[in-house]
């Protein structure tokens, strides 16, 4: 007795009918669904509930069991609130249909909600359901225009329905509409959120009803009876059957070969290779199901801009980031719409004259210098987007901040060098591990293995060191690009205005911590009648400009592998078998997705669109950079041959380079060969701060192996990333396995990395770094004349004249600063690492809410610590007269072009 005076209160004791007298309890076992009570001094403590007329407590005779039986069920209502959010700018058929959606709504035509429980019906063998409820309101508020419209919803549901865990959406619209989150008010337990950021399509397109989650993450085998169903049906509808052609209203998400790149039907010059298969290794792309070109059955017909191309529905980009790439793009295709400026441009005015031309692309704008600029105005309609441009601007292109506070510093050789390690390609310099450095190639084929370097190049160089002593005390760098374009040497200098060699460029570092440039290796085919040669600093006029030339050279090299292989492949092209598979494999409720949800943000689409005009045949990637219709192939045999997962994260990279070595005693673990190098020291920071976010998130939901090998869905996502995705490299015993919590940190922190802090290095500096064509020309259109060639003399009577005829064309250089410009401008939705949506109530879990806050302090902790090491002097690769600061992996930015900022996604 005195057990069950303890557990179930005095009152409940004494009203009992099994006591004393009974009167109704208010017992409501409801709101405690999910507890359970403790047993007291070791006994059972069981909870039942039985139908009665009557709420009664009984208590076994033997006081071992306790039986709270509720009275009989009853309807009781909650509310829904359902935030949409609106377009600011609808077209006129847009208009219309909204209009008459508000009608029909009002006769039945409306959007139609019901709650699933958590619970599981035995009786019905399904999940236990609401009643349908209706929208409210939605014709009263069509004509709202502001951002976001609440409408509101009225459940009726049992008091034995349990929590709510998914709720299903039809709409029997006409239009789509954007539901970015449903709260429910009115249950034991609270408010319930559900937080879905989609596109909600009408019935007449999807026929189905849209299935959302509540923020409560559960692991596959934690899934709720009610919810195990509906959990696989969403996973079964977003794989689709891998039959037909996507509509742009669809959200299958399946894999595909690069097959797209090309329009055979065009000719054969128009034609491309497929990446993507044992003969061309490459990562899979998004499945658009498009049928196949009229002439070549494995070539997927293309669709051609202005028309959109497929991405699952919810992947397409947001209004204010559509509307800011399309104004950005705009001066990109306007020589497409302007066929007197391309007249102009190709007639009277393909090269460069001097840098007062290249001076007034930013102060004239280009219409302006070629007079053209009123005919163009009155002549031309242009697009509306146009307007955004100021009067006088068209074409005008912002000064890039390399030449902000120093016009002349990219003619540096301490400059050249700087950026090697705080430029926007800081990933390629290698520490010389033996000199003179080696081929991998096959000699049978390109050649002698041996460079042309000799010790002499560098011997008078290396503060008096031996080349041994320099190589010991880790004072020598290199830039070898020797191996990736030789290859294709022969290829790419038979097309028309197209010349590069494939360079090796060694570098010094002195006592001051910064790098010097000392000599620079230009190779040609073997076939060629000087295979190699070796440019030193210069010592007098004509060596001047063979430096300044040989060294364009190398950053054309630079600007092709940066683009191809180091932004395009190892970010873009790698990450999106990852992004296909979790999206395939793993559900909105599964923690590991809820993770990387911000991280996956506008990829699919933003690889699209560069498939669609940046990658494909004549795209911008082609007509402006050197490997020109070989550029894709180029990137491919890097994928092969170069391309490892297990090498990609920061501290691998580092060592993989010889930039840093193993180092317990240091911060992160790693001690930097170069301590001012400015990538590296900010990066291993963030490194440090994902890895760190990342441990106590999965640490949180897998305590142990067991968990990480059993969770069916985290190892399907992996294996099919794997075995689908990366196809051609599966057998490849390089790739981590996924056994146990740390392995699964690992390639969450790679994957978060990849796709936040090493995009936004490689990428928002483009236009900042590569807007001043010379300082990183994209293309090379002349080699550099030995003595007996018949241009030695036209380089001998006007140098500056013969190196801006090596520079891009100005009709390449512009169309190459519109595209950079674009691509390094931040758009008003962005997301920055250590911010999400919905940043409170992404998850019900308050643990994992404060661990995230505290990653978020964390990014601000680091920006100021960025903002420290670019005020003090003695970094002098950040910090001096007309230097500029390395902010690109500041995690903030405002939009525009910032040259800094850490999105959370490669999503530009």
């Amino acid at each position: 007795m005195a057990l069950a005076r303890e557990l179930l209160g005095s009152s409940l004791m004494e009203n009992s009918p099994f006591l004393a007298s009974a009167s109704s309890t208010r017992l409501l076992l409801s709101q405690n669904r999910n507890r359970s009570f403790l047993p007291l001094e070791g006994r059972k403590v069981q909870v039942a509930i039985r139908k009665s007329t009557t709420p009664v407590a009984a208590i076994s005779e033997d006081l071992d069991l306790v039986k709270v039986v509720p009275e009989k069920a009853v309807k009781f209502k909650v509310r829904a609130v359902l935030t949409v959010r609106n377009k600011n700018k609808e077209d006129f058929k847009e208009t219309l249909v909204k209009h008459l959606d508000a009608f029909t709504d009002r006769i039945g035509r409306n959007v139609v909600l019901e709650l699933i429980s958590t619970d599981f019906d035995p009786k019905t063998k399904s999940p236990k359901k609401s009643k349908e409820a209706v929208l409210k309101d939605w014709s009263k508020k069509s004509n709202l225009k502001t951002e976001k419209v609440n409408y509101t919803a009225e459940f009726e549901v049992d008091s034995n329905f349990g929590i709510p865990g998914a709720i299903t959406v039809a709409n029997k619209h006409q239009k789509e509409f954007f539901l970015e989150s449903i709260m429910i008010e009115g249950f034991a337990c609270g408010p319930v959120n559900f937080p879905c950021n989609s596109w909600v399509q009408p019935k007449k397109d999807r026929s189905g009803k849209r299935i959302f989650f509540t923020n409560k993450p559960y692991l596959p085998h934690e899934t709720p009876e009610g919810l195990k169903a509906v959990r696989e049906k969403e996973l079964r509808e977003l794989r689709g059957d891998g039959q037909g052609e996507r509509k742009l209203s669809d959200r299958v998400y399946d894999f595909d070969v690069y097959n797209d790149l090309g329009n055979p039907d065009k000719g054969i010059d128009f034609a491309r290779p497929i990446l993507g298969g044992e003969k061309i290794p490459y990562p899979r792309r998004c499945r658009t199901g498009r049928p196949p070109t009229d002439t070549d059955m494995y070539s997927e017909s293309r669709v051609e801009k202005p028309l959109p191309t497929y991405v699952p529905r919810d992947e397409q980009f947001e209004e204010s980031k559509m509307h800011a790439f399309t104004t950005g793009r705009l001066k990109a295709v306007l020589h497409n719409l302007i066929p007197s400026l391309m007249a102009s441009i190709s007639a009277n005015n393909k090269d460069f004259k001097g840098f007062s031309d290249i001076d007034s692309l930013y102060s004239e704008g280009l219409l302006l210098k070629l007079g053209l600029h009123d005919e163009i105005m009155n002549k031309i309609p242009l697009p509306k987007a146009v307007s955004t441009i100021q009067e006088g601007g068209l074409l005008k292109y912002n000064l890039p901040k390399i030449v902000s506070k120093d016009k002349y510093a990219w003619l540096r050789d301490d400059e050249f060098a700087r950026q090697a390690i705080a430029g926007v390609n800081p990933v390629t310099i290698e520490r010389l591990q033996s000199y003179p450095p080696v081929s991998k190639l096959d000699p049978e084929i390109y050649g002698p293995q041996e460079s042309a370097l000799k010790e002499e190049h560098i011997a008078g160089q290396i503060n008096g060191m031996t080349v041994q002593e320099a190589l010991d005390a880790s004072k020598l760098f290199i830039i070898d690009y020797h191996d990736i374009y030789l290859p294709f040497i022969d290829k790419i200098n038979a097309l028309d205005g197209r010349k590069t060699y494939a360079t090796r460029t060694i570098f010094f570092l002195t006592d001051a911590g910064t790098l010097k440039p000392i000599a620079i290796e230009l190779s040609l085919a073997p076939s060629s009648p000087r295979p190699k040669r070796v440019v030193t600093p210069p010592v007098d006029a004509t060596t001047y400009w063979m430096w300044q030339l040989a060294k364009s050279h190398v950053c054309s090299n630079d600007a092709g592998v940066h683009q191809l292989v180091n932004h395009w492949l190892r970010t873009h092209a790698a990450l999106e078998p990852f992004i296909l598979a979790a999206h395939r494999q793993m559900s909105a409720m599964h923690p590991i997705f809820k993770l990387l949800d911000p991280h996956m943000r506008y990829t699919l689409e933003i690889n699209g669109l560069a498939r669609q005009s940046l990658l494909s045949m004549d795209g911008v990637i082609e007509s402006c950079f050197t490997p020109g219709r070989y550029c894709m192939e180029m990137s491919a045999a890097a994928y092969s041959s170069f391309w490892r997962f297990d090498q990609e994260s920061l501290p691998a990279d580092l060592i993989r380079r010889g930039m840093a070595v193993p180092d317990p005693t240091q911060p992160h673990g790693l001690k930097l060969v170069i301590e001012d190098y400015p990538y590296a020291s900010d990066g291993l920071m963030i490194w440090a701060a994902i890895e760190n976010w990342v441990r106590n998130y999965v640490n949180h939901y897998y305590p142990d192996s067991a968990q990480v090998c059993n969770d069916k869905e985290l190892q399907a996502w992996y294996a099919e990333s794997i075995n689908v995705g990366h196809a051609d490299l599966r057998h490849e015993d390089w790739w981590p396995t996924l056994a146990n919590p740390e392995d699964l940190i690992s390639i969450l922190t790679t994957l978060i990395w990849l796709a936040s802090a090493q995009h936004a290095a490689l990428n928002f500096g483009q236009y900042p770094y590569g807007g001043y064509v010379p300082n990183r020309p994209p293309l090379m259109r002349r080699l550099i004349p030995e003595e007996n060639d018949p241009e030695y003399a036209v380089f001998l009577s006007d140098p500056q004249k013969y190196f801006f005829c090596a520079l891009p064309s100005l009709l390449q250089a512009t169309k190459f600063m519109a595209v950079v410009d674009t691509l390094s401008t931040h758009s008003p939705d962005e997301e920055y690492l250590g911010e999400r949506q919905h940043q409170s109530i992404w998850s019900c879990d308050a643990e994992v809410i404060e661990a995230f806050y505290e990653f978020s302090a964390e990014m601000g902790r680091i920006e100021k610590e960025i903002e420290k090491r670019n005020s003090n002097p003695g970094l002098r690769n950040r910090c001096g007269a007309g230097v500029l600061p390395y902010e690109l992996l500041v995690p903030s930015s405002e939009p525009g072009v910032t040259c800094r900022g850490v999105p959370n996604s490669v999503s530009i």
